[in-house]
């Protein structure tokens, strides 16, 4: 609960009623962890945050797993038991209420469509979601930089799949200037391409892309809105999710502006499943979601990553994690024991309890909670329990999401996709010329063999047409290529993910 007087978060209450635990509204942007097993209250501690964002006017995004978050649009019922932890804790003037939500689904079925152009979402993350080895990414990106170069638009999947396809059959005419382009690396990339489609992974290619800007908005009293993004269908496939969260970042870093140290955040993420993120990830990427985590809070961005325990975050991306709130974790193996142990030692230590000792006794909805103090510094470790949402506990209906989705202004911009002129377009042309071309070519072959039969001419044989086919096709290349350039109205420059640049 926000106490705007104090300018506090009012995150818990210390055990037994003791004093409450506050967080700073200034340090959420230094970004932080939720941890803990399941079931211990991770999803409950997420809910209160969130509130907590909106009511200080801050957007917030929030990965969807389960789909228990939905609820946040609805208040809270009484006579349940948080009127029990409302007396136990103190809390005056408690009153259960919903928030401003929008629902986004990537699939389009239980909230706004959510797509992002093949050429937004770069060669980088492309290939991480396609499983490709490094050769193949490096083909992949050979791909992107012809078509870059050429202005050649890659929108959707057909866009690439096409462009895959013209690169392959072509690959000896752009050796020289980018590379070798090995047919066994084109097939790979197709195949992976099609199993991508296959599981529905292209549904989010296209247009309307979504502008991130479009969730920074704020209703009602002043209260920032609650982006919710529906990730139950999406988790089944985790290189997408993990993916799609990694581009979220990324487009969020190129397109929001430097605003060094804020009072308060403008906007705040939690991405939930959060090792999903850096599983089997190349260093390379690594180095980049490090750069944007450190980056990008100048930018106003608070990040909250929420995992069972601290150990499925690399060091480098923990190390820049401020706040830190840690449920409950049980030690039934010895690996267990381990990750118990390094959560307890990344916390600055408070004489009154131990902290590997409480991690393993934490009961549901209690915490130990670690917040940078006003210089930034981490204070002492508490340990309390989390108060309880305004919200509802329940999950919203297929009815109220379709409802609350529809009334959206922002349905009406990203509902309806179109298909515009882009690589696809642009290369059946060539085809449909080079193919004109031939049959020109064959046409005025056989009229020149008719009239040498007819003259019955005895000097010297005609040149091959071989030849001349082939300098008809290098023709056709310069030229569609220079006018696909022409098409488009800017260079295409990729940012620090090998995302493109708005």
């Amino acid at each position: 609960m926000y106490l705007k007087e104090e300018d506090r978060i009012w995150i818990a209450t210390g055990k037994d009623g003791a004093e409450p635990i506050y967080m700073l509204p200034k340090m959420m942007t230094r970004h932080g962890l939720v941890t803990g097993a399941t079931g211990t209250g991770k999803t409950t501690t997420i809910k209160v945050m969130a509130e907590a964002f909106s009511e200080m006017g801050a957007s917030v995004f929030i990965a969807d797993i389960k789909g228990d978050v939905s609820g946040m649009c609805m208040p809270g019922e009484p006579g349940t038991t948080v009127d029990e932890r409302v007396k136990s804790m103190g809390i005056q003037g408690f009153t259960f209420t919903g928030f401003p939500v929008r629902f986004f689904d990537l699939y389009g079925s239980k909230g706004i469509p959510v797509r992002t152009t093949v050429s937004s979402m770069g060669p980088l993350l492309l290939a991480r979601i396609l499983g490709l080895n490094d050769t193949q990414a490096g083909v992949l990106q050979i791909i992107f930089k012809v078509a870059d170069d050429n202005g050649l638009l890659l929108l959707d999947f057909k866009d690439l799949r096409s462009m895959v396809q013209f690169a392959g059959e072509n690959a000896k005419s752009f050796t020289t200037q980018y590379g070798n382009i090995t047919t066994a690396s084109v097939g790979a990339i197709q195949r992976s391409l099609l199993a991508l489609e296959s599981a529905g992974g292209d549904i989010f290619f296209g247009e309307p892309e979504l502008d991130l800007k479009d969730w920074l908005a704020v209703e009602g009293q002043g209260q920032g809105v609650i982006n919710i993004l529906d990730c139950v269908t999406l988790f089944q496939n985790p290189l997408l999710y993990s993916t799609f969260l990694l581009w979220m970042l990324s487009e969020l870093y190129e397109i929001m502006p430097e605003v060094g140290d804020l009072d308060k955040p403008k906007m705040v993420f939690f991405f939930d499943e959060a090792h999903l993120l850096f599983n089997d990830a190349p260093r390379a990427l690594l180095q980049k979601i490090e750069q944007i985590i450190r980056l990008i809070r100048s930018k106003g961005i608070g990040i909250y990553f929420i995992s069972q325990s601290p150990a499925d975050i690399p060091n480098t991306v923990l190390s820049q994690l401020g706040n830190k709130i840690q449920h409950a974790l049980r030690a039934y193996t010895p690996n267990d024991q381990k990750a118990i142990k390094a959560a307890a030692l990344s916390f600055r230590p408070n004489p009154d309890f131990n902290s590997e000792t409480a991690i393993s006794e934490l009961s549901t909805g209690e915490a130990l909670v670690s917040a940078l103090d006003e210089k930034g510094a981490p204070q002492m470790i508490m340990r309390g329990f989390i108060l309880p949402p305004r919200c509802s506990f329940g999950v919203a209906g297929p009815e109220l999401i379709d409802q609350i989705t529809k009334s959206s202004p922002l349905y009406t911009k990203y509902s309806q996709s179109f298909d515009r002129y882009s690589a696809y377009e642009a290369l059946d042309e060539m085809a449909q010329r080079q193919q004109r071309e031939r049959e020109q070519e064959a046409t005025e072959a056989q009229r020149q063999k008719e009239k040498a039969q007819t003259e019955k001419a005895a000097a010297k044989p005609k040149p091959k047409t071989s030849s001349k086919s082939s300098t008809a096709f290098d023709r056709a290349l310069s030229s569609s290529m220079s006018q696909i350039g022409r098409s488009v109205s800017r260079e295409i420059v990729r940012g620090i993910f090998g995302t493109s640049k708005k």
